[in-house]
């Protein structure tokens, strides 16, 4: 984590991805978007279409982006991705050809119910959230570069606060599943990703950033019961879903901070943070009772050291 100030933006909770590039002229700048089919995926792309990338959809159901295909006619294209398949995450890398100005990590699951294992033996979290992600980086490292100044963007979550990485048993080998403690390791891991790839990146140009969305309704929460659902306050008491509290998003104002952190000018040179609204927020103890900021077990320089060394151990040995 850098020690200079916070960056600050005159954007806020409620600013829209497209409103982040107001005047911002993206021609030329050719950008990947995981899990862009969709959501907040899919509004980052039409953001970033939008004013003039050209911007590839990489979904594990190419099909499910055919609407931003035809709505960007030329500027986007869909490919074949499946995070937690290290060969399809090979074969993605080596169908991209030029430069790459920025990478979006968007694609995610949460709370799966039951334990799955990748072919590998990953935990299925940690595997698409994380080690598919790591990957496919380092697989597009030599694209990023040749762009002179490119961006890496790692969707995060709030839920990374109360789960420092488990280094000891990152796959819950021996100890019992716990749904939220995967996801939220996962997104640990996305955090401490941008940390390492700060750390190693930056003379070849390239930055790296976190962020967290927010609270916002898209198929990332299909995996979850009734009852989550109603804590949530998005299903009534007979299970019919009703308007979400105030403090959800639309997927719009969801995509906005990865939009701000993939394209905006503000960002740039901007590298090893993290941010919520479109704000940098402050460094904190983390825990089960943290609600805001970025724990510090996520931005500690030592631990992304520590993760970037485990998965480079796990990809070898795949």
């Amino acid at each position: 984590m850098t020690t200079t100030s916070r960056l600050r933006t005159p954007f806020t909770t409620r600013t829209t991805a497209t409103e982040i590039l107001t005047g911002v002229d993206l021609t030329g700048r050719r950008m990947i978007v995981t899990g862009g089919a969709s959501g907040i995926g899919a509004e980052t792309v039409r953001a970033l279409a939008g004013a003039g990338a050209e911007v590839s959809v990489a979904t594990r159901r190419p099909g499910a982006a055919e609407e931003l295909v035809a709505e960007f006619a030329g500027r986007v294209r869909a490919g074949a991705l499946d995070l937690a398949d290290p060969d399809s995450v090979d074969a993605f890398v080596a169908g991209w050809d030029g430069p790459l100005d920025a990478l979006v990590t968007n694609a995610g699951i949460m709370a799966l119910p039951a334990r799955q294992l990748t072919a590998q033996g990953w935990e299925m979290q940690l595997a698409t959230n994380h080690l598919g992600h790591f990957a496919l980086a380092r697989g597009l490292h030599d694209r990023l570069r040749a762009a002179g100044s490119a961006r890496v963007v790692l969707v995060s979550s709030g839920a990374h606060l109360g789960q420092p990485f488990d280094f000891d048993d990152p796959h819950f080998a021996r100890q019992p599943y716990d749904p939220w403690a995967a996801y939220g390791r996962s997104k640990t891991a996305n955090v401490l990703m941008a940390v390492g790839i700060a750390r190693r990146w930056a003379a070849d140009g390239i930055t790296a950033n976190a962020l967290n969305p927010g609270y916002v309704m898209t198929n990332l929460q299909r995996h979850l019961d009734d009852g989550t659902l109603r804590a949530f306050g998005v299903l009534d008491d007979a299970g019919n879903p009703i308007e979400p509290p105030d403090y959800f998003k639309t997927p719009a104002q969801g995509a906005a901070t990865s939009v701000l952190l993939a394209a905006s000018p503000l960002a740039a040179g901007v590298t090893g943070r993290y941010l919520q609204d479109n704000q940098e927020v402050e460094v904190v103890p983390g825990g089960p009772e943290a609600t805001g900021g970025v724990a510090a077990h996520a931005v500690d320089p030592a631990t992304a050291d520590r993760l970037w060394a485990y998965g480079e151990r796990e990809l070898a040995a795949r």
